[in-house]
Protein backbone atom coordinates (compact mmCIF):
# COMPACT_ATOMS: atom_id res chain seq x y z
CA UNK A 1 0.00 0.00 0.00
CA UNK A 2 2.62 2.36 0.72
CA UNK A 3 4.21 2.19 -2.39
CA UNK A 4 1.15 2.66 -4.31
CA UNK A 5 0.88 5.95 -2.43
CA UNK A 6 4.30 6.97 -2.79
CA UNK A 7 3.95 6.32 -6.99
CA UNK A 8 0.62 8.11 -6.58
CA UNK A 9 1.57 10.98 -4.74
CA UNK A 10 5.08 11.57 -5.83
CA UNK A 11 5.23 13.86 -8.85
CA UNK A 12 2.14 15.82 -7.78
CA UNK A 13 3.85 16.28 -4.41
CA UNK A 14 7.22 17.62 -5.88
CA UNK A 15 5.58 19.84 -8.71
CA UNK A 16 3.28 21.68 -5.44
CA UNK A 17 6.54 21.84 -3.73
CA UNK A 18 8.33 23.41 -6.51
CA UNK A 19 5.43 25.93 -6.91
CA UNK A 20 5.10 27.13 -3.68
CA UNK A 21 8.21 26.92 -2.25
CA UNK A 22 8.99 30.41 -2.62
CA UNK A 23 7.68 33.90 -2.40
CA UNK A 24 10.47 36.20 -3.70
CA UNK A 25 9.46 40.19 -3.63
CA UNK A 26 11.47 42.15 -5.79
CA UNK A 27 11.41 45.62 -3.69
CA UNK A 28 12.11 43.76 -0.76
CA UNK A 29 15.25 41.80 -2.43
CA UNK A 30 16.99 44.63 -4.07
CA UNK A 31 16.04 46.31 -0.85
CA UNK A 32 18.02 43.43 1.22
CA UNK A 33 21.22 43.47 -1.19
CA UNK A 34 21.43 46.93 -1.15
CA UNK A 35 21.21 47.28 2.59
CA UNK A 36 23.72 44.06 3.46
CA UNK A 37 25.91 45.50 1.16
CA UNK A 38 26.19 48.82 2.31
CA UNK A 39 26.37 47.43 5.74
CA UNK A 40 29.61 45.46 5.42
CA UNK A 41 30.99 48.17 3.84
CA UNK A 42 30.55 50.77 6.35
CA UNK A 43 30.82 48.59 9.34
CA UNK A 44 33.20 45.00 8.03
CA UNK A 45 32.86 42.60 10.38
CA UNK A 46 29.32 42.85 11.62
CA UNK A 47 26.82 41.43 9.54
CA UNK A 48 30.08 39.99 7.19
CA UNK A 49 33.83 40.70 6.11
CA UNK A 50 35.30 42.55 3.47
CA UNK A 51 38.24 41.08 2.22
CA UNK A 52 40.88 42.24 -0.48
CA UNK A 53 42.48 39.31 -2.53
CA UNK A 54 45.22 39.02 -5.26
CA UNK A 55 43.83 37.37 -8.15
CA UNK A 56 46.72 35.33 -9.28
CA UNK A 57 47.44 34.18 -5.66
CA UNK A 58 44.28 33.33 -3.69
CA UNK A 59 41.76 30.76 -4.43
CA UNK A 60 37.83 30.41 -3.28
CA UNK A 61 35.69 27.67 -3.42
CA UNK A 62 32.02 28.25 -2.80
CA UNK A 63 29.52 25.64 -2.17
CA UNK A 64 26.09 26.26 -0.40
CA UNK A 65 22.85 24.38 0.45
CA UNK A 66 24.50 21.27 2.05
CA UNK A 67 21.30 20.59 3.99
CA UNK A 68 23.40 18.32 6.51
CA UNK A 69 20.44 16.14 8.12
CA UNK A 70 19.77 13.25 10.31
CA UNK A 71 20.68 10.31 7.59
CA UNK A 72 16.37 10.08 7.90
CA UNK A 73 13.97 9.45 4.64
CA UNK A 74 14.38 13.34 4.31
CA UNK A 75 18.26 13.89 4.27
CA UNK A 76 18.53 15.43 1.10
CA UNK A 77 22.69 15.28 1.96
CA UNK A 78 23.12 11.76 2.75
CA UNK A 79 23.60 10.27 -0.75
CA UNK A 80 25.79 13.66 -1.61
CA UNK A 81 28.23 13.16 1.48
CA UNK A 82 30.89 11.38 -0.21
CA UNK A 83 30.91 13.67 -2.96
CA UNK A 84 31.26 16.50 -0.41
CA UNK A 85 34.40 15.12 1.71
CA UNK A 86 36.27 14.06 -1.37
CA UNK A 87 35.40 17.93 -2.71
CA UNK A 88 36.55 19.56 1.20
CA UNK A 89 40.13 17.26 0.35
CA UNK A 90 40.32 18.52 -2.79
CA UNK A 91 40.13 22.30 -1.54
CA UNK A 92 41.97 21.75 1.40
CA UNK A 93 44.82 20.04 -0.41
CA UNK A 94 45.21 22.89 -3.26
CA UNK A 95 45.63 25.94 -0.31
CA UNK A 96 41.93 27.22 -1.51
CA UNK A 97 39.93 28.69 0.74
CA UNK A 98 36.26 27.72 1.57
CA UNK A 99 33.06 29.98 1.49
CA UNK A 100 29.94 27.92 2.98
CA UNK A 101 27.17 30.07 1.51
CA UNK A 102 24.63 29.16 3.83
CA UNK A 103 21.51 26.53 4.55
CA UNK A 104 24.75 23.77 5.23
CA UNK A 105 22.96 22.71 8.38
CA UNK A 106 18.95 21.57 8.12
CA UNK A 107 17.86 23.01 11.17
CA UNK A 108 14.34 23.17 10.14
CA UNK A 109 13.74 19.91 9.89
CA UNK A 110 16.32 18.35 12.64
CA UNK A 111 17.33 19.43 15.76
CA UNK A 112 20.86 20.62 15.89
CA UNK A 113 22.45 17.71 18.00
CA UNK A 114 20.85 15.17 15.43
CA UNK A 115 22.69 16.85 12.88
CA UNK A 116 25.71 17.20 14.84
CA UNK A 117 25.32 13.27 15.37
CA UNK A 118 25.30 12.11 11.89
CA UNK A 119 27.89 14.98 10.25
CA UNK A 120 30.76 14.69 12.51
CA UNK A 121 33.00 13.95 9.10
CA UNK A 122 31.97 17.12 7.51
CA UNK A 123 32.06 19.14 10.53
CA UNK A 124 35.93 17.48 11.29
CA UNK A 125 36.89 18.48 7.18
CA UNK A 126 35.58 22.10 7.81
CA UNK A 127 37.33 22.21 10.87
CA UNK A 128 40.61 21.99 8.87
CA UNK A 129 39.98 24.87 7.13
CA UNK A 130 39.36 27.14 9.86
CA UNK A 131 42.45 26.05 11.59
CA UNK A 132 43.97 27.60 8.88
CA UNK A 133 42.25 30.63 9.09
CA UNK A 134 40.69 29.71 5.35
CA UNK A 135 36.90 29.07 6.38
CA UNK A 136 33.83 31.60 6.16
CA UNK A 137 30.67 30.58 7.16
CA UNK A 138 27.51 32.32 5.96
CA UNK A 139 24.03 31.72 7.44
CA UNK A 140 20.32 30.49 5.36
CA UNK A 141 17.29 30.23 5.95
CA UNK A 142 17.42 26.68 6.94
CA UNK A 143 20.34 27.37 9.61
CA UNK A 144 18.91 30.86 10.45
CA UNK A 145 19.50 30.16 14.41
CA UNK A 146 23.49 30.60 13.74
CA UNK A 147 22.23 34.06 13.70
CA UNK A 148 19.63 34.70 15.86
CA UNK A 149 20.04 31.98 18.54
CA UNK A 150 21.47 33.45 21.88
CA UNK A 151 23.06 29.77 22.41
CA UNK A 152 24.44 29.82 18.73
CA UNK A 153 27.99 31.11 19.51
CA UNK A 154 28.33 28.11 22.21
CA UNK A 155 26.93 25.46 20.04
CA UNK A 156 29.55 26.46 16.86
CA UNK A 157 32.62 26.49 19.90
CA UNK A 158 31.58 22.87 20.44
CA UNK A 159 31.22 21.91 16.87
CA UNK A 160 34.47 23.16 15.31
CA UNK A 161 36.72 23.37 18.61
CA UNK A 162 37.11 27.31 18.50
CA UNK A 163 34.98 30.47 18.22
CA UNK A 164 33.39 31.20 14.71
CA UNK A 165 31.39 34.12 13.84
CA UNK A 166 28.87 33.21 11.20
CA UNK A 167 27.59 36.01 8.56
CA UNK A 168 25.31 37.51 6.43
CA UNK A 169 27.47 38.07 3.50
CA UNK A 170 30.75 38.48 2.48
CA UNK A 171 32.45 41.24 0.28
CA UNK A 172 35.69 40.29 -2.17
CA UNK A 173 37.59 43.48 -3.65
CA UNK A 174 40.49 43.09 -5.87
CA UNK A 175 41.74 44.56 -8.56
CA UNK A 176 41.50 43.38 -12.53
CA UNK A 177 43.90 45.09 -15.38
CA UNK A 178 43.91 48.14 -12.87
CA UNK A 179 39.78 48.16 -12.58
CA UNK A 180 38.66 47.40 -9.16
CA UNK A 181 35.87 43.85 -8.74
CA UNK A 182 33.96 43.53 -5.91
CA UNK A 183 32.32 39.96 -5.46
CA UNK A 184 29.45 40.27 -3.34
CA UNK A 185 28.29 36.92 -1.63
CA UNK A 186 24.95 35.93 0.49
CA UNK A 187 22.87 33.27 0.76
CA UNK A 188 20.22 35.05 -1.38
CA UNK A 189 16.71 34.57 0.85
CA UNK A 190 16.29 37.85 1.73
CA UNK A 191 13.33 39.27 0.21
CA UNK A 192 11.12 35.83 0.05
CA UNK A 193 8.40 35.91 2.19
CA UNK A 194 8.50 32.34 2.55
CA UNK A 195 12.52 32.09 3.24
CA UNK A 196 13.37 34.93 5.34
CA UNK A 197 13.22 34.54 8.81
CA UNK A 198 9.44 33.47 8.15
CA UNK A 199 8.29 31.50 11.34
CA UNK A 200 5.20 29.36 10.03
CA UNK A 201 8.12 28.21 6.73
CA UNK A 202 9.79 26.54 9.76
CA UNK A 203 7.11 24.90 11.14
CA UNK A 204 5.55 23.20 8.41
CA UNK A 205 8.97 22.50 7.16
CA UNK A 206 9.22 20.49 10.23
CA UNK A 207 6.10 19.00 10.95
CA UNK A 208 4.26 18.58 7.77
CA UNK A 209 6.83 18.95 4.96
CA UNK A 210 9.98 17.15 6.43
CA UNK A 211 8.04 13.61 7.34
CA UNK A 212 5.80 13.87 3.98
CA UNK A 213 9.18 13.96 2.25
CA UNK A 214 10.39 10.88 4.30
CA UNK A 215 7.01 8.91 4.08
CA UNK A 216 6.77 9.47 0.16
CA UNK A 217 10.30 8.63 -0.10
CA UNK A 218 10.92 11.82 -2.63
CA UNK A 219 13.46 14.77 -2.84
CA UNK A 220 12.52 18.50 -5.11
CA UNK A 221 17.04 18.58 -5.94
CA UNK A 222 16.89 16.72 -8.69
CA UNK A 223 19.38 17.04 -10.91
CA UNK A 224 16.72 18.29 -13.97
CA UNK A 225 16.24 21.73 -11.65
CA UNK A 226 19.20 22.96 -12.94
CA UNK A 227 18.51 22.92 -16.24
CA UNK A 228 14.92 25.13 -15.69
CA UNK A 229 14.52 28.80 -17.05
CA UNK A 230 15.54 30.79 -14.11
CA UNK A 231 13.47 30.97 -10.99
CA UNK A 232 12.03 34.83 -10.01
CA UNK A 233 14.15 34.79 -7.61
CA UNK A 234 17.14 34.50 -9.11
CA UNK A 235 16.25 36.73 -11.70
CA UNK A 236 15.39 39.21 -8.94
CA UNK A 237 18.65 38.51 -7.71
CA UNK A 238 20.33 39.43 -11.37
CA UNK A 239 18.31 42.77 -11.89
CA UNK A 240 19.99 44.16 -9.01
CA UNK A 241 23.08 43.70 -9.86
CA UNK A 242 22.82 44.16 -13.49
CA UNK A 243 22.66 47.96 -11.91
CA UNK A 244 25.66 48.05 -10.24
CA UNK A 245 29.34 48.84 -11.52
CA UNK A 246 32.58 46.79 -11.13
CA UNK A 247 30.54 43.81 -9.08
CA UNK A 248 29.44 40.23 -9.21
CA UNK A 249 26.99 38.89 -7.39
CA UNK A 250 27.29 35.14 -5.79
CA UNK A 251 24.06 33.52 -4.40
CA UNK A 252 22.73 29.92 -3.17
CA UNK A 253 19.28 29.33 -2.11
CA UNK A 254 17.91 28.26 -5.28
CA UNK A 255 19.57 25.26 -5.88
CA UNK A 256 19.49 26.35 -9.19
CA UNK A 257 23.07 26.78 -10.69
CA UNK A 258 23.83 29.86 -12.71
CA UNK A 259 26.92 30.65 -14.63
CA UNK A 260 27.00 33.92 -16.25
CA UNK A 261 23.90 35.25 -15.62
CA UNK A 262 22.08 31.82 -17.38
CA UNK A 263 21.31 28.72 -16.03
CA UNK A 264 22.33 25.59 -17.91
CA UNK A 265 19.10 25.34 -20.23
CA UNK A 266 20.10 29.10 -21.19
CA UNK A 267 23.47 29.07 -21.85
CA UNK A 268 22.90 25.37 -24.20
CA UNK A 269 20.19 27.60 -26.47
CA UNK A 270 22.85 30.83 -26.51
CA UNK A 271 25.26 27.65 -27.90
CA UNK A 272 22.73 26.52 -30.17
CA UNK A 273 21.98 30.00 -31.65
CA UNK A 274 25.50 30.74 -31.65
CA UNK A 275 25.89 27.36 -33.77
CA UNK A 276 22.78 27.99 -36.30
CA UNK A 277 24.21 31.62 -37.35
CA UNK A 278 27.60 29.86 -38.17
CA UNK A 279 25.85 26.86 -39.75
CA UNK A 280 27.79 24.77 -37.54
CA UNK A 281 26.07 21.18 -38.25
CA UNK A 282 28.19 19.40 -36.30
CA UNK A 283 27.68 21.27 -32.99
CA UNK A 284 24.28 21.96 -33.80
CA UNK A 285 22.93 17.71 -33.60
CA UNK A 286 25.55 17.75 -30.69
CA UNK A 287 23.97 20.43 -28.89
CA UNK A 288 20.46 19.14 -29.87
CA UNK A 289 21.02 15.96 -28.72
CA UNK A 290 21.81 17.07 -25.55
CA UNK A 291 18.69 19.26 -24.80
CA UNK A 292 16.71 16.26 -26.01
CA UNK A 293 18.60 14.07 -23.36
CA UNK A 294 17.72 16.40 -20.74
CA UNK A 295 14.12 16.10 -21.37
CA UNK A 296 13.93 19.83 -22.47
CA UNK A 297 12.31 19.33 -26.72
CA UNK A 298 9.59 22.21 -26.68
CA UNK A 299 11.78 24.47 -24.51
CA UNK A 300 12.00 27.86 -26.09
CA UNK A 301 14.18 30.55 -23.90
CA UNK A 302 12.60 33.94 -22.60
CA UNK A 303 12.06 37.13 -25.34
CA UNK A 304 15.46 38.96 -24.19
CA UNK A 305 18.38 40.35 -26.13
CA UNK A 306 21.24 41.02 -24.00
CA UNK A 307 22.34 39.90 -20.08
CA UNK A 308 25.42 41.62 -18.44
CA UNK A 309 27.42 38.57 -17.10
CA UNK A 310 27.38 39.29 -13.52
CA UNK A 311 25.13 36.85 -11.85
CA UNK A 312 26.25 33.86 -10.08
CA UNK A 313 24.51 30.89 -8.51
CA UNK A 314 26.28 27.90 -6.81
CA UNK A 315 23.80 25.41 -7.18
CA UNK A 316 23.58 23.39 -4.09
CA UNK A 317 25.52 19.90 -2.69
CA UNK A 318 22.49 17.83 -2.13
CA UNK A 319 21.25 16.66 -5.31
CA UNK A 320 19.53 13.35 -5.21
CA UNK A 321 22.23 11.48 -7.08
CA UNK A 322 24.67 13.07 -5.03
CA UNK A 323 26.05 15.52 -7.17
CA UNK A 324 27.18 18.57 -6.13
CA UNK A 325 27.75 21.86 -7.87
CA UNK A 326 29.78 25.16 -6.83
CA UNK A 327 31.79 28.19 -7.79
CA UNK A 328 35.60 28.03 -7.94
CA UNK A 329 37.85 31.70 -7.83
CA UNK A 330 41.41 30.37 -8.81
CA UNK A 331 44.04 32.03 -11.30
CA UNK A 332 42.10 34.80 -12.82
CA UNK A 333 39.05 32.55 -13.49
CA UNK A 334 35.91 31.88 -12.46
CA UNK A 335 34.52 28.28 -12.93
CA UNK A 336 31.28 26.34 -12.45
CA UNK A 337 32.07 22.72 -11.27
CA UNK A 338 30.45 19.64 -10.40
CA UNK A 339 31.66 16.41 -8.25
CA UNK A 340 29.91 13.61 -9.02
CA UNK A 341 30.39 9.70 -8.83
CA UNK A 342 32.41 8.15 -12.07
CA UNK A 343 31.36 4.71 -13.04
CA UNK A 344 33.33 3.52 -10.06
CA UNK A 345 31.31 5.04 -7.80
CA UNK A 346 34.04 7.72 -6.98
CA UNK A 347 33.75 11.03 -6.48
CA UNK A 348 35.43 13.05 -9.41
CA UNK A 349 35.41 16.98 -10.07
CA UNK A 350 34.03 18.07 -13.78
CA UNK A 351 34.61 22.09 -15.01
CA UNK A 352 31.16 22.74 -16.38
CA UNK A 353 31.92 26.36 -17.29
CA UNK A 354 34.93 28.54 -16.92
CA UNK A 355 35.69 32.27 -18.01
CA UNK A 356 38.36 34.74 -17.35
CA UNK A 357 37.89 37.58 -14.80
CA UNK A 358 39.27 40.08 -17.36
CA UNK A 359 37.05 38.76 -19.82
CA UNK A 360 33.85 39.34 -17.58
CA UNK A 361 35.53 42.84 -16.98
CA UNK A 362 35.04 43.88 -20.92
CA UNK A 363 32.54 41.53 -21.91
CA UNK A 364 28.94 43.77 -21.45
CA UNK A 365 26.66 41.77 -21.79
CA UNK A 366 25.63 38.47 -23.25
CA UNK A 367 23.76 38.33 -26.77
CA UNK A 368 21.27 35.82 -27.45
CA UNK A 369 18.72 35.46 -30.31
CA UNK A 370 15.46 35.60 -28.59
CA UNK A 371 12.64 32.56 -28.47
CA UNK A 372 14.64 29.97 -29.90
CA UNK A 373 12.62 26.17 -30.46
CA UNK A 374 14.57 23.49 -30.74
Amino acid sequence: MRKFIQKILREPVKRWADKYSSRPDKEKIHKALFDLNKKIKDEPGTRGPMLNFAVNIDRFIILSDQHKGARNGADDFAIAERNYLAALDYYYNNNFNYISLGDCEELWENRLVSVKKHNTATFEKEKLFLQKKRFIKVFGNHDLDWDNNPLAPFELQKIYGEKIKVYEGVILKTMVQETPLEIFLTHGHQGDAVSDGNWFSKWFVANVWAPMQAYLAISPNTPAYEDHLKTDHNRFMYEWVSQQENMLLITGHTHQPVFESLTLLERLYRKLSLAREQKDEATIKELQAEIVRRKLEGQTIPDFTAYKPNYFNSGCCCFDDGDITGIEIDNGTMSLIKWEYNKNNEPCRILLEQIALTELMTKKVNIISPAVKV
